[in-house]
């Protein structure tokens, strides 16, 4: 054992473990390349079953293992509910990461600490049982997770009335019906198993070594500092690929691990041929469900707008387009299937982005000086519209009806403010704030790189 030890102090080998979906894999993947970077060794982990889906860049730093989650081939068995997969995810995959972790020692590749997913609090009596450090990673903002811990520790009750102003040390007062996240404010119709995977994030993080957060200090000061005096706590973000921040890290301008092939070049000819600042660019994410009466309401609020416009619309949502929308608007606009976000938001032409309000994407947009028109859907969406709208002053809601479905004239008139009126002009004086704000964060001598390092030295102890 002390061998051991001597060898993680060493050669410290951080082992990342992100829930398997884009939004919690880039944001992890970017902290561990911040950590290769340092010196430190970093291995992803996945599942079986995503691996055989997921494109790794072939120039990526960091090596991939998996373990199982108890459905490795999903198309053949299925979980019949929420509760299988959390509980088949928790037994299963404790004692896959075990063997992995085994597997690793066994090489000469001893795991020093396992940077786990927030929504993996199992994760932690895994490490107890290997005797490696517990490192928490939480890929939504302190906003949010302050929101969840309330909840978790019965301070915040629920349900909630809709009426309801919500106060959160730390927070602006939060709308309970539009302004907490969706699984707070729907906790009566949102699946037990689910409400309890969420808000079980804080079951056991007292017990961690670090608690590292998806944000960055000066986007949050006051909940920030409202929460170090509880935990020992680290900002690393903005997590986007340092090309599109600080450029410390040679050729990283893409996450390098995707779950879609981008059509990049469609969309950047298609682009290039377009003044500046003169686009809409909408995309509403990987995961949602959206329903056909919202697909179509954004798509006639994009015509309506009379600007150019790129949009986003899985394969899996095409169908729900309006019948031959694209053919209609050939000459305003280009409707793709994915294309790379980032590329998109950097170039010249965009002066709008469209937005579900995923962090990402907001980290993407704040980072890129890009103003937004906030159309938020689920999850911690809605708390993300909030700051952009009233806390960064870098965009506009787009708010729904009775119906919960955001309409056209809702849509044409928040992108012509961004795009002409004069609240738009006042927003993009602030998306120049915000950029230089992100990328001091985590460029040298920022608060984010201070606690990389600090959490890099603590290894090296």
């Amino acid at each position: 054992m002390e061998n051991y030890k001597s060898s993680c102090k060493s050669h410290p080998h951080v082992l990342v473990l992100p829930y398997p979906a884009q939004g919690h894999i880039n944001p992890m993947l970017q902290f561990a390349k911040r950590l290769v970077s340092k010196g430190i060794k970093a291995t992803l982990v996945t599942t079986i079953y995503l691996s055989k889906s997921i494109l790794v860049d072939p120039e990526c730093s960091i090596a991939v293992e998996t373990i199982s989650n108890g459905f490795d081939d999903i198309e053949n068995r299925k979980p019949e509910s929420p509760e299988e997969f959390f509980e088949s995810f928790r037994t299963v995959g404790s004692q896959t990461l075990l063997m992995l972790m085994k597997k690793l020692e066994d090489i000469g590749q001893p795991v020093t600490v396992l940077v786990y997913d927030s929504l993996f609090p199992w994760a932690l009596d895994v490490c107890k049982q290997f005797g490696v450090l517990k490192a928490v990673f939480f890929t939504q903002t302190c906003a949010v997770n302050n929101v969840y811990y309330h909840v978790h520790k019965g301070l915040l009750r629920l349900p909630i009335s809709g009426s309801d102003h919500v106060s959160i040390p730390g927070l602006p007062p939060l709308r309970a019906a539009s302004e907490t996240p969706s699984f707070v404010y729907e906790s009566e119709t949102t699946p037990p198993a689910v409400l309890d995977f969420i808000m079980n994030q804080f079951s056991n993080v007292d017990e961690a070594d670090w608690l590292l957060f998806n944000t960055f200090y000066k986007l949050e000061e006051k909940v920030v500092d409202w929460m170090a005096k509880i935990w020992k706590l680290g900002t690393v973000g903005p997590t986007l690929p340092s090309m599109y921040l600080d450029k410390r890290l040679e050729d990283d301008r893409d996450y390098g691990i995707n779950l879609y092939k981008p059509k990049t070049s469609a969309s950047m000819t298609w682009l290039n041929d377009k003044p500046s600042g003169s686009v809409v660019y909408a995309s509403y994410g990987s995961i949602a469900d959206i329903k056909q009466e919202q697909i179509e309401e954004l798509a006639w609020g994009l015509k309506a707008s009379k600007h150019y416009f790129l949009w986003v619309v899985r394969e899996s949502e095409e169908k729900k387009l309006p019948n031959k929308f694209k053919e209609e608007t050939s000459d305003q606009g280009l409707v793709v299937s994915w294309c790379s976000q980032l590329e998109v938001l950097a170039h010249e032409s965009v002066g709008c982005f469209v937005t579900h309000c995923g962090l990402n994407s907001v980290f993407e947009a704040l980072s890129l000086g890009v103003a937004m028109v906030a159309v938020p859907y689920w999850a911690d969406q809605p708390t993300n519209a909030k700051y952009v709208e009233d806390v960064c002053g870098t965009g506009i809601r787009a708010l729904p009806d009775e119906k919960g479905i955001v309409r056209r004239q809702a849509v044409e008139e928040c992108i012509k403010e961004v795009m002409e009126g004069e609240k738009g002009k006042r927003m993009k004086e602030n998306t120049e704030k915000w950029k230089i704000l992100a990328r001091e964060a985590i460029d040298e001598g920022g608060s984010s790189d201070k606690d990389i390092n600090e959490f890099v030295a603590k290894l090296l102890q």
